[in-house]
């Protein structure tokens, strides 16, 4: 008897239960389906389409993804785009794990500057973004305030297009950071004290006991924080507005900022849904290769 009541409870759901399960799950569904896979769904349509904001829209085929290809502008914000990745992602990675490196021990007043270095990640982007526009400010800027304190006439910094995109850059980089330090610290603190004890026996120093005890540990760690940042670095776009407007001379004009300055200043929605799915395309292949690329240098990824 006991047996048989075993395989009944093994055996397929019941109706009933088959039922609630999906009234359960529905919300999660109908959200998923209209937020998520309808707006997808329609914006791949648009992207074959010549859609006017006013006025009938007709379909063009692969007519958009065409033009992008001669589009010397598309190369061009691709490049800043790629370029602001590149200038961001080391940066960031390497001063957060400085950063939790120095606030990673358990020193009394410790949580005073791991906050404060939290802090700007909780910060609206926007007021974050308006406050670093005036201290770069050419005359009344206070980064230019302090150089001339020392003689030391400030240059124009959002309107050279030599270094634009450095100051969004740094900008960006101090606004994040709090966030991988975390992950870093949480990272480093999982990290076996055996390790260390059995290097510091084998007569490792410290920088010895970083390279091949702490920084293997936390290459899992490493994986994540990378692929958060590109994909963020990639998708960047509130700075841009508020600091640059793109300029000048299109130098800091990346490609979400353009996707929308085509839907939302030029109207031009077509364009604009076949540069976004260029961009999700470019994330996907990036972030399927940084999966791959995980086999050789993340720890215990190998026979992943």
């Amino acid at each position: 008897m006991k047996d048989k009541g075993k395989q009944r409870r093994k055996g397929p759901l019941t109706r009933e239960a088959q039922i609630t399960g999906w009234l359960f799950i529905s919300p999660m569904l109908l959200g998923f389906t209209l937020l998520l896979l309808f707006p997808m769904g329609l914006a791949l349509y648009m992207s074959f389409t010549d859609w006017p904001l006013l006025g009938d829209h007709k379909f063009i085929g692969i007519d958009n993804y065409r033009h992008i290809m001669s589009d010397a502008l598309f190369w061009k914000v691709l490049t800043n785009t790629v370029y602001f990745t590149v200038g961001l992602v080391p940066l960031n990675i390497i001063l957060a794990l400085l950063l939790a490196l120095l606030l990673s021990k358990s020193l009394r007043g410790i949580g005073f500057f791991r906050t404060a270095i939290f802090v700007p990640v909780m910060t609206s982007l926007i007021v974050w973004s308006i406050v670093w526009k005036y201290m770069f400010a050419t005359d009344s800027g206070l980064i230019n305030q302090l150089l001339m304190l020392f003689n030391i006439k400030g240059p124009a910094w959002l309107y050279d297009t030599d270094l634009a995109m450095p100051a969004v850059i740094v900008t960006s980089v101090l606004k994040n950071v709090g966030l991988n330090m975390v992950l870093f610290i949480a990272a480093l603190q999982q990290v076996p004290r055996s390790l260390y004890e059995a290097a510091t026996l084998d007569g490792a120093g410290k920088t010895k006991s970083f390279f091949n005890v702490t920084l293997p540990m936390i290459t899992p760690t490493v994986f994540l924080t990378v692929v958060m940042t590109v994909i963020g670095s990639l998708k960047v776009f509130g700075q841009i507005f508020v600091m640059t407007q793109g300029g000048p001379s299109n130098s800091t004009k990346v490609l979400v900022y353009y996707i929308w300055e085509k839907a939302f200043k030029l109207f031009q929605l077509g364009y604009a849904s076949s540069l976004a799915f260029v961009l999700f395309f470019v994330v996907l292949v990036l972030t399927l290769i940084q999966w791959q690329l995980r086999k050789r240098w993340v720890f215990n990824e190998s026979d992943a």
